[in-house]
């Protein structure tokens, strides 16, 4: 009997199917990983195989077996020992995942005690043994510590070891890795297939990131519209896919080992599109709707600024700048003497793990934080708080626009900051920004949650746009979207930039993205900037261990050169 028998599933959300007569198999022990773009239907199908659905008002069709419960038509009682008990799930979000008030012992000695009815006392044993298998440092003692004092890595080890805690025969795993940076996402990887190795456990992993699906399964079903596309060994479907979606979506992937393409016409390529996805029913969980085409991450259009011309026109200049927080013997230091300049038309990438300094770098740029020494300049001046000549677009573009406010209105902030008053100048511009990004005017009276995730970061974009800066820093601006929506809101940055010779400061920690959009490479390690350079010359010739660290850890599309990179990582973390 299989682990997972999936045959004909379909999950309706009012007149929506996201998910459209799905079928596939899991054996015990296997590793299936469900790829495609958000809206899919990858995480709803995740959650059907729990019965998550139950209750929602989802209406769900078709055969679910897992572990030889009817997902289906079991009662809830037996629903309640399936979950976490044979088959556990490990979120993509660990701060909504785990209760903020509770420590973290003591959320895993719950979920045991429940499906065991151990004792408090083995709970809280049992708790710290799991802490300590998947890797948290000194564990007896972490098992205090509360949600807030674990790093983000940190947090997704504890989700997984709460899941571990029954020692459950299938681990459902939906984009455990997405928010993290590349040397922990390889940790956290690498640690699914040691667990795997070491209790035969099954694994079902959800993500829109093809390389981390050829870095820890075995079999690859590619989804699309909530269908199976094609399905087979990750080596074929990754090395010679049959369907044309799947080739599209791979192409789509920016590759680490690429140099960036420069092309002297401004056109896209054929069959490419900066048209947004339709948008997303109000009525209807927002979530990114699948675009039609493709835009192929090697061929974002670039221009060829002459060389005098980069070295005379600095736009934006950081010299010895230090930033600290806390005071006294709590003092820390999130940047440390870092000097830089940005050209005009140009754009640099700042890289760097988690904690580098990069978004305190970025805060500081923009005049959001004052440095504690140092200086920036535009525009060769002394810069004393923020300047609208320099803008932002944040990671989140949820959490940067306010709910309550139409998308046009908060666009619609820096003109009136800046003392214009004519409201129907003020809408007309609005329109007109909305038409440059991408979007329509008519989205002008909309709210926030009624766009998709890529949407919502083209009203980030048209919203910076609007103060018509010199600069704009792109904090993590592509860092939870899908590979083809990525490249989409790429693409738009790189032809604002070429149509009004803005600088870009691209923030990221997915390297394969900053090498297909940057001039220059900035490298960040524990506040300081450790290698700079051409971003050919640093990816292909990097000089600092570190920087070599973090290409090393980056997620290869070849299963073979991905079980390679494990061995090594394997062997220095033995050393």
């Amino acid at each position: 009997m299989s682990l997972v028998d999936v045959t004909d599933l379909t999950v309706e959300f009012g007149s929506l199917r996201a998910v459209d007569g799905l079928s596939f198999r899991l054996e015990q022990g296997a590793a299936l990983a469900l790829v495609g773009e958000s809206g899919s239907g990858k995480s709803t199908v995740a959650s059907a195989l729990l019965g998550l659905h139950r209750g929602t008002g989802a209406r769900v069709g078709g055969s679910v077996e897992v572990a030889g419960v009817d997902v289906r038509e079991a009662p809830d009682d037996e629903l309640r020992r399936l979950r976490g008990g044979k088959a556990a799930m490990v979120f993509q979000d660990p701060l909504s995942a785990l209760d903020p008030y509770y420590a973290i012992g003591d959320q895993i000695a719950e979920v045991y005690r429940t499906h065991t009815r151990a004792s408090r006392r083995a709970a809280r044993v049992r708790a710290v043994e799991v802490l300590d298998r998947v890797g948290i440092p000194d564990a007896p003692r972490r098992s205090r510590s509360r949600p807030h004092e674990f790093s983000g890595g940190m947090r997704q080890r504890a989700l997984i070891a709460m899941a571990l805690a029954c020692e459950p025969d299938l681990l459902i795993a939906d984009e455990p890795t997405t928010a993290l940076d590349v040397t922990v996402q390889a940790q956290i990887l690498d640690l699914l297939h040691t667990l795997r190795e070491e209790t035969g456990m099954g694994l079902l992993l959800v993500t829109h990131d093809v390389g981390v699906a050829a870095e820890s399964v075995d079999e690859v079903l590619v989804m699309r519209h909530g269908r199976s596309v094609e399905r087979g060994p990750v080596a074929d479907v990754l090395g010679t896919p049959e369907q044309p979606y799947t080739r599209e979506l791979l192409h789509a992937v920016p590759r680490v080992d690429a140099p960036r393409a420069i092309h002297e016409d401004a056109k896209e390529p054929e069959g490419a599109t900066n048209a947004p996805a339709d948008v997303v029913p109000a009525d209807v969980i927002p979530t990114e709707v699948i675009p039609t085409e493709v835009i192929p991450a090697d061929v974002i259009p670039t221009e060829v600024i002459p060389a005098d011309v980069i070295a005379a026109d600095v736009v934006l200049e950081a010299t010895g700048l230090r930033r600290e927080f806390g005071r006294g013997k709590r003092a820390f230091t999130a940047v440390d003497d870092v000097t830089l300049a940005i050209r005009r038309g140009e754009t640099l990438g700042v890289v760097g793990e988690s904690g580098s300094g990069k978004t305190t770098l970025g805060r500081m740029l923009v005049g959001l934080l004052e440095p504690t020494a140092g200086e920036v300049r535009d525009g060769g001046h002394v810069r004393v708080g923020v300047n609208p000549a320099v803008q932002m677009v944040f990671q989140d573009p949820v959490s940067s626009l306010n709910p309550r406010r139409t998308v046009g209105e908060s666009i619609a902030d820096p003109l009136r900051a800046r003392g214009e008053d004519d409201e129907g100048r003020i809408r007309g511009r609005v329109r007109e920004l909305l038409g440059r990004v991408g979007l329509e005017a008519a989205h002008y009276d909309r709210y926030p949650h009624e766009f998709s995730g890529g949407q919502r970061q083209r009203v980030g974009i048209a919203r910076a746009l609007a103060a018509d800066p010199r600069v704009i820093v792109c904090d993590e601006p592509v860092s939870a979207l899908d590979v083809t929506t990525q490249a989409q809101v790429v693409a738009l940055l790189g032809e604002l930039q070429r149509e009004l010779g803005l600088a870009l400061v691209f923030v990221a920690h997915d390297l394969a993205v900053v090498r297909q959009v940057s001039d220059r490479v900035a490298v960040m390690r524990g506040g300081r900037i450790v290698e700079e350079g051409p971003a050919d010359e640093v990816y292909d010739n990097p000089q600092d261990p570190y920087t070599k660290q973090l290409l090393a850890a980056v997620p290869a599309l070849d299963p073979g050169i991905a079980a390679q990179r494990r061995a090594v990582r394997r062997e220095l973390a033995a050393v």
